[in-house]
């Protein structure tokens, strides 16, 4: 079978194939998807720290020189700060100057601040977070997968099948704060799906031009990993506080933890089959 088809197929099934999988939360009943989502939050913090700390970042930096490594630090920086005036940017929108539900006169936030959030201001700009974030990484995705279908197919084969099973736990995270940002099932699963997509536009321009976007890799990886940093940090994390109970907390922390033991098992296992 012609290598570029093969491309096409396998990037598919790494990308596609993690989101059906996900998609089994979607199903649950609203009252027990209700209280399954914060749980979903907890742990999506987990797998997208993990993913940005664990994964992107030292593939990043392995696959520069050491004088490039304060160019690459300064794009994980600029893009955290990026995102930062592109969620104020759909704040803005959402809030028309300030006169959204969700701020006072004087433009400071109400303590319900979350408790609207879910049509206006920082929330519904998480899911736009999220979608373009996990859009970065899928491409990224595509491009591993094609450059490991060059080098061998077999080695391709393998490699797409990781990339979708290190994918799902993150999916399920995203479909839950796509979620609690306010969009239904119907568009939550529609915008997933868009996104990954991006795995196989990644792996056909890949096929054509590997040599041009080798050098450009770390830099998309840095970007990818900033834009979860940023979600995790500075969206998710503060809608825990919330709730402060010994329980809860707890509960919390545990998911957290489940969320990056998770992840750096999956990278794990994907490094030994890749070494086999």
């Amino acid at each position: 079978m012609n290598l570029l088809i093969l491309i096409i197929i396998f990037t598919a099934i790494g990308g596609v194939l993690s989101v059906m999988v996900a998609s089994a939360f979607l199903l649950l009943r609203d009252h027990h998807r209700n209280t399954v989502l914060p749980h979903g939050i907890s742990f999506a913090i987990g797998a997208l720290l993990a993913v940005a700390f664990w994964g992107l970042i030292p593939e990043a930096f392995a696959e520069v020189k050491p004088g490039q490594f304060q160019v690459l630090s300064g794009t994980i920086l600029a893009g955290i700060l990026g995102f930062f005036m592109l969620e104020k940017l759909l704040i803005w929108r959402h809030c028309h100057y300030g006169e959204c539900e969700a701020h006072n006169d004087d433009g400071y936030e109400h303590s319900d601040y979350h408790a609207h959030s879910h049509r206006h201001g920082v929330a519904k700009s998480a899911g736009t977070l999220i979608i373009l974030g996990d859009s970065i990484h899928n491409f990224v995705d595509g491009v591993l997968i094609a450059a490991a279908f060059l080098t061998d197919v077999q080695l391709g084969i393998v490699t797409s099948l990781a990339v979708a099973t290190h994918e799902i736990p993150q999916e399920v995270g995203d479909f839950a704060i796509l979620l609690d940002s306010g969009y239904s099932k119907g568009k939550a699963l529609f915008y997933n799906i868009l996104a990954s997509l991006t795995t196989v536009l990644g792996g056909v321009l890949a096929y054509f031009s590997l040599e041009d976007l080798h050098d450009s890799l770390p830099y998309f990886l840095a970007l990818a990993a900033s834009s979860f940093i940023y979600i995790a940090v500075a969206d998710l994390i503060p809608s825990l506080h919330k709730k402060t109970d010994m329980k809860t907390s707890l509960q919390q922390i545990a998911l957290i933890a489940a969320g990056v033991f998770l992840i750096c098992s999956l990278h794990g296992i994907a490094h030994n089959i890749a070494l086999a």
